[in-house]
């Protein structure tokens, strides 16, 4: 047992040794204040007696010579934590420090009910988890499964991408169960993203994944303290999920899990919908390109959202990523409902071969540094 565990330490401390030697020798920072907090949240009656549930757990650092005005906050998707943001699988240094090391105050959470946040099973019910098959398809080694057109093109995981390999060993190390009622996890999440916010003022939301329907709905409530929006292959398309499949076919509409288009709880439209009425999607007669998904948009005239207009938005999508057929869709509701949001795939701008875990992957630098220029060029 002792040979295990020192071999297990010693792959550990080598993962580090390694991902610092292909980074490069770093500088120290300086900076003027880290510690952790939790947003929102509030008291319940249980069997057990009174426990507190919806509390989001914040981490931050802010630097001593601050260059940014506003905060990035970073919510990390589905069956993650904030560690995503904080270090890569082999030992480089993550989004979080990128950040910080360009004079931004970055604040990473963990989701209500994930990571240190806590769980209460009495409250939030049934958890869906992660399985290494599911996440070497999705995430690390599309290439072996080839479920949609794009996979083949993926090349930036750190490692082989299947159980076994030390770096896919630590970053499946990091998947947690979530909650399996996934507008519950909206729910709870819009409301400590809000009280976040209220906390620490006016800030850039960069959110991965799941947590997309989360800063749109965010936004929709506190438009005043949004500064802007990074969403980094936020969840779905509009309305309908996708389901990829392999060829010949690679794709099928799964189940209407947005019903308001690009969430699943209610927004802000103008004109409003009555009590009961829904927006009606209705699919596009063709797709944009070879590979991509027929997006479902509103029928015209569109409903608008005024609450997320004038937000500066980015949408990212990668190259090789399972999101890579459809995240247009989401662009194209948002322009459609009048919020200009700028849709871009990073192989247009020079970075290939990404999958959907980009900030984890071997040029995850190259990408961070596009999002700094983009949030400085856009957000004043």
């Amino acid at each position: 047992m002792k040979s295990k565990i020192a071999t297990a330490m010693a792959l550990a401390v080598g993962l580090g040794a390694s991902g610092a030697q292909a980074q490069g020798a770093k500088s120290p920072i300086s900076i003027a204040d880290q510690g952790y907090f939790f947003a929102g949240g509030s008291y319940r009656d249980t069997k057990d007696g009174q426990i507190r549930t919806g509390q989001m757990f914040v981490q931050y650092q802010i630097p001593a010579e601050r260059k940014f005005p506003h905060p990035v906050v970073m919510v990390h998707g589905g069956g993650q934590t904030g560690t995503n943001f904080l270090m890569t699988p082999d030992g480089r240094e993550g989004w979080a420090t990128y950040f910080l090391r360009q004079g931004y105050a970055v604040y990473v959470v963990d989701q209500a009910a994930r990571g240190r946040s806590g769980y209460f099973t009495e409250v939030y019910g049934a958890t869906r988890r992660p399985n290494t098959k599911a996440m070497s398809e999705r995430f690390t080694a599309p290439k072996s499964s080839n479920l949609y057109p794009q996979a083949a093109l993926h090349t930036q995981w750190p490692g082989a991408g299947v159980s076994g390999d030390p770096v896919f060993d630590q970053f499946f190390a990091s998947q947690v169960e979530d909650i399996a009622d996934v507008s519950m996890i909206e729910l709870l999440n819009r409301a400590a993203g809000v009280a976040l916010l209220e906390k620490i003022g006016p800030s850039v939301l960069l959110t991965h994944s799941q947590s997309g329907t989360i800063g749109w709905t965010i936004a929709n409530d506190r438009p005043d303290l949004v500064k802007g929006i990074v969403a980094v292959e936020p969840n779905g398309p509009a309305f309908y999920d996708n389901e990829v499949i392999g060829a010949p076919d690679w794709f099928k509409d799964g189940r209407l899990s947005r019903p308001n288009g690009i969430t699943r709880t209610s927004l802000t439209f103008d004109p409003p919908l009555a009590q009961g009425e829904t927006l009606q999607p209705q699919r596009e007669a063709k797709a944009d390109g070879a590979g991509l998904v027929r997006c479902w948009l509103q029928p015209e005239p569109a409903r608008k959202l005024p609450k997320l207009a004038g937000i500066p938005i980015l949408i990212v999508v990668s190259e090789a990523s399972y999101h890579a057929p459809y995240d247009h869709c989401a662009s194209k509701f948002l322009t459609q409902a009048g919020v200009k949001n700028e849709f871009v795939r990073l192989e247009n701008i020079g970075i290939k071969g990404n999958g959907h875990m980009m900030m984890l992957e071997k040029n995850n630098l190259e990408v961070a540094a596009y999002l700094k220029g983009w949030i400085e060029k856009s957000i004043k």
